[in-house]
């Protein structure tokens, strides 16, 4: 069974990736297999958290759209490239197959046979000559007598039809004779003394000893059948290697990582039976027809700190959503079948986590209660933010004795931490921690960071000239960028061109430039997005 992921929102903070990774060790310890992952690079403050209690980074989701390898494909459907055609028309009427791989002795995918391919080769192959291998063909031959000294039998096929010294006298045989013949003691002779690669006998005639030694002695392959002269000739030419069949060279194949929604595409288009499935290295796993694409395995997910299709994941509508934990507004997520969905008016998600624990019974580890502290912190500016409840302030400072920190010393070398973006572009200190909202028909963007001195942000008109090429590219009706002095609550305001009217209405200003500074603007979510949304909704 797959493990059920755990996962903030794109552009991952500080209390969304501890939520998740505090979220899937409670989840674990009550029973449940699920595993902590981020939908894109964390952040130096979240790294500075990780770090400081001894965790790794929890790897990268892409998406959990459903792939070929979620599918219930014919796994192991493929028929090694030595493997004689009657075995693999068996296999293929077995299983109601209209097609196979074929693969070589390392599983590499080889090519592709179908079964129309082999009626065309059987009805219109002329050519005498086999190549396979002694066991299929006592096996096909149905023989309990023969001499095995050859493993593979390659040669050309003849048949003792002509009269004994006829046949004698012009019948070259040689190493690479495969001898079909009846009671012929001359011909029979003649063959051992020429040292053919086989020799056939039908009906239901046999060797003597004299004749049988002499095989031994010469080298000599033996099968005695009781098929007829005309049933070992179709036979035999059903004993050939699979790979001997001529077919079409073009195949489209699938890797396991394909989605199926693309598949279902090429489906349509190619209309196609059969499609082998194969990964990176050329290693076939089995085949897939259009029609097991209805028994397929969803990708289970918990979301934490988001419930927004925009800021989740890609796929994330393919995948089954098993429970969501958050403390923003609800959005437009819609599920199949009823979930847990576990919604408060807290500044952190990792207060709501803290009461599960709680609530389970399960003692939260000194390290786990330091991720959730950092969590806290960073969501509500230590405890400064408008939106700091009584609860995270409750949990922040039980976290804090479980953890042995003074969560404000702690609390400022996190939040600084965070604020050195000297190694960073403008467009990666915008994107830093930056999301999408979307309000009737304009969407928009916020990005925010902190900072202890506007003095590092001097050059304002790079950042306009970055706002308005996002802004324009992604049709966004405003972008601009918060920078949050911690100290003294205030935010300079960076914006696009278009987006000056908005700011300006938003906070009521009479006047405005770029880079404005506003008091008591902490909060994106309780003083920064509602305001924008009330003036894009009067629009």
């Amino acid at each position: 069974m797959k493990k059920i992921r755990i996962f903030g929102h794109k552009n991952p903070d500080t209390d969304s990736v501890c939520a998740s990774i505090a979220l899937s060790f409670l989840k674990n310890k009550l029973g449940s297999n699920t595993e902590p992952r981020v939908l894109g690079d964390i952040n130096k403050e979240t790294k500075y958290a990780l770090d400081y209690f001894k965790f790794d980074v929890p790897k990268y989701l892409n998406d959990v759209k459903t792939k070929i390898k979620d599918i219930k494909y014919h796994k192991d459907y493929y028929i090694n490239k030595n493997t004689s055609i009657y075995d693999t028309y068996n296999f293929m009427n077995e299983y109601n197959l209209t097609g196979i791989p074929i693969v070589d002795n390392e599983l590499n995918f080889v090519g592709y046979v179908s079964l129309k391919e082999i009626a065309k080769s059987m009805i219109s192959d002329t050519n005498n000559y086999i190549d396979t291998n002694f066991n299929d063909l006592i096996k096909i031959l149905k023989s309990d007598k023969f001499i095995k000294i050859d493993n593979e039998i390659k040669g050309n096929i003849v048949s003792a039809i002509l009269e004994d010294k006829t046949f004698i006298d012009n019948i070259k045989m040689d190493n690479n004779t495969i001898l079909l013949v009846g009671d012929r003691k001359n011909i029979i002779e003649h063959a051992i003394n020429s040292h053919v690669k086989l020799i056939i006998i039908i009906g239901e005639n046999n060797l003597n000893i004299e004749q049988l030694i002499n095989c031994k002695k010469n080298n000599i392959n033996l099968i005695c059948t009781k098929y007829s002269s005309f049933e070992v000739s179709k036979l035999l030419g059903l004993s050939n290697k699979i790979d001997t069949i001529k077919r079409n060279e073009s195949c489209i194949t699938l890797y396991l990582d394909d989605y199926m929604s693309d598949f279902v595409n090429i489906a349509n288009k190619t209309k196609h039976t059969n499609y082998p499935i194969i990964d990176k290295s050329n290693k076939c796993y089995g085949m897939l027809r259009l029609i097991d694409t209805n028994e397929f395995e969803l990708h289970k997910v918990i979301l934490v700190d988001h419930n927004e299709f925009k800021q989740s994941v890609d796929g994330l509508e393919e995948a089954e959503i098993l429970e969501i934990i958050d403390h923003h507004n609800v959005s437009g997520i819609t599920t199949k079948m009823p979930i847990n969905f576990r919604i408060m008016t807290v500044g952190s998600v990792n207060t709501i986590i803290y009461y599960m624990f709680k609530e389970n019974n399960i003692e939260i580890p000194e390290n786990i209660a330091g991720l959730m502290l950092s969590g806290i912190i960073s969501d509500t500016v230590l405890l400064n933010s408008p939106t700091t409840t009584i609860h995270d302030r409750i949990v922040l400072l039980e976290l804090s004795k479980i953890c042995n920190i003074d969560y404000k010393d702690y609390g400022i070398k996190l939040l600084k931490s965070g604020m050195d973006f000297k190694d960073k572009t403008i467009e990666e200190i915008i994107y830093n921690d930056f999301k999408i909202y979307n309000i009737n028909d304009y969407k928009f963007g916020i990005g925010q960071i902190l900072t202890v001195d506007y003095n590092d942000y001097k050059n304002i008109y790079d950042y306009v000239l970055k706002l308005n090429e996002i802004s324009i590219h992604n049709n966004y009706k405003l972008t601009c960028l918060f920078i949050t002095n911690i100290i003294d609550k205030t935010s300079l305001i960076i914006y696009n061109k278009d987006g000056e009217n908005i700011i300006k209405e938003a906070y009521n200003l009479n006047s405005i430039n770029e880079g404005i500074i506003v008091k008591d603007i902490i909060s994106r979510k309780k003083q920064i997005v509602p305001f924008i949304m009330d003036v894009l909704e009067k629009m």
